[in-house]
């Protein structure tokens, strides 16, 4: 375990903070969700203040760099695998990261029965899963109806920020995500995180892979039926995914501890 006062570090990258004297932890894991129902964000975070949610979180490199920066907003995590959360939860706690709580979800459950409408300042979503095999595409996070469960959860102005490496998934989102948000593309690194805000964009980045970014703004003139209505006119995504990255996105999918730091060193080009 490091010791207090270092950094951790991932395929080279310095993860976000560094370790506290034990006596500052925090403690940010949701052991156990209630049943099904709107989240009193105040009761979960014992404080008033607006809510950043990160779907797919992760071993939580975004959580955590935003956390650190960003102390006045609460930030939650979550994401479909224990053991990730587990060495997301760890880092919070060990960074002393009251503002943060991780929870084992899917996104598309946990925002379409957690969030209460308008409850949201911001959504990130980094590297969705694209599942190159046609039996899965029925598993592909962003669908219309995703996207409208992601607009009601949002409150008025709320930000969506998502980002892939797989150019198929890419066009889809380009083609839906203007329905619900104000879209723009992002071509340049985050300049908060300009090695990666995600383990999977430091490793897509060493292989030089393409990656796409961009910014939704919530369309506030878009009423939650009218949004339910378009999302069912709307194609789901059944593109066909093929690419150099399919390896690394089988390999992404399979739980790795400590989010497969140190597992296998990233292939440096193609």
């Amino acid at each position: 375990m490091p010791a207090p006062g270092e950094t951790e570090m991932e395929f080279g990258v310095p993860i976000p903070g560094k370790i506290l004297p034990e006596s500052e932890w925090a403690r940010t894991a949701i052991k156990h969700l209630p049943p099904a129902g709107p989240l009193d964000w105040d009761a979960v975070f014992g404080r008033n203040a607006p809510v950043v949610l990160e779907l797919g979180c992760g071993n939580g490199r975004y959580t955590l760099l935003s956390a650190l920066a960003r102390p006045e907003l609460n930030h939650i995590g979550v994401d479909i695998l224990p053991v990730v959360i587990r060495y997301a939860t760890r880092r919070a706690n060990q960074r002393g990261l009251h503002n943060v709580r991780m929870a084992v979800k899917d996104g598309q459950t946990f925002l379409s029965e957690y969030v209460a409408e308008g409850s949201l300042a911001e959504a990130h979503l980094y590297h969705p899963q694209p599942y190159h095999d046609s039996r899965r595409a029925h598993l592909r996070l962003i669908t219309p109806r995703f996207l409208a469960h992601l607009h009601r959860g949002l409150a008025a102005g709320g930000l969506f920020i998502i980002q892939t490496d797989n150019p198929d998934y890419w066009d889809y989102i380009k083609n839906v995500v203007p329905v619900f948000f104000e879209f723009q593309e992002h071509p340049d690194p985050w300049p908060d995180a300009p090695d990666g805000r995600s383990r999977r964009e430091i490793i897509a980045r060493s292989r030089n892979l393409m990656i796409f970014r961009g910014i939704g703004v919530r369309r506030d003139g878009l009423s939650r039926e009218d949004a339910i209505s378009v999302a069912n006119s709307l194609p789901q995504p059944t593109f066909k995914s093929r690419g150099p990255w399919c390896d690394l996105d089988a390999w992404e999918d399979s739980p790795h501890p400590q989010g497969n730091s140190g597992q296998r060193p990233p292939r440096q080009s193609r």
